[in-house]
C-alpha cells in the first residue's frame, strides 16, 4: 500500500527569536487563498525546562489546525535543503513539508542560527542546518 505524499507548503515569511524563548515562526500560506496565512511555530524555553518532566522538554511544535486539546507536540528532525529551498519538519506524528523558495536568505539565515540554539541538548536530529 502507498503512503499518501503530503503537499509542500508554500511559506511566505519566517520569523525568528531568541532570548528567554527561542522561536521559530513559518508564515505557511493557505493554498485556497495564498494572502491568507497561518503559523507554524517551534517554540523553546530553556530556562525553565529544568521545572518540566525530562519527557516534555524539547521544541515544541504548534499548529492551529492541527491543535488537539493541550497535547504537547514535540520537534524530533529538521530537514534543509538548501538548493531546493525546502525544510522538512519531523514530530512523532506529523511531517511538515515547507516550500521557503518565496523567504528572504536572511530570515533563513536567523531560522538555521535559532534552530541550532534550540538543539543545545541534539534533542532533535538536524540536517542541513
Amino acid at each position: 500500500m502507498k503512503q499518501k505524499r503530503e503537499p509542500w507548503e508554500l511559506v511566505g515569511f519566517i520569523t525568528a527569536q531568541t532570548g528567554d524563548d527561542l522561536v521559530v515562526s513559518f508564515a505557511v500560506c493557505k493554498q485556497d487563498d495564498p494572502a491568507d496565512i497561518e503559523s507554524l511555530t517551534i517554540l523553546r524555553t530553556p530556562k525553565y525546562e529544568a521545572f518540566l518532566e525530562e519527557w516534555e522538554r524539547g521544541a515544541s511544535v504548534s499548529f492551529h489546525r492541527d491543535l488537539k486539546g493541550d497535547e504537547t507536540v514535540l520537534l524530533r528532525e529538521v530537514l534543509y535543503a538548501s538548493d531546493e529551498k525546502r525544510i522538512t519538519l519531523r514530530t512523532d506524528h506529523r511531517t511538515y513539508k515547507l516550500d521557503v523558495r518565496k523567504v528572504d536568505p536572511s530570515e533563513l539565515s536567523a531560522m538555521r542560527r535559532v534552530f541550532r540554539k534550540m538543539n543545545f541538548d541534539s534533542s532533535i536530529q538536524l540536517t542541513g542546518v
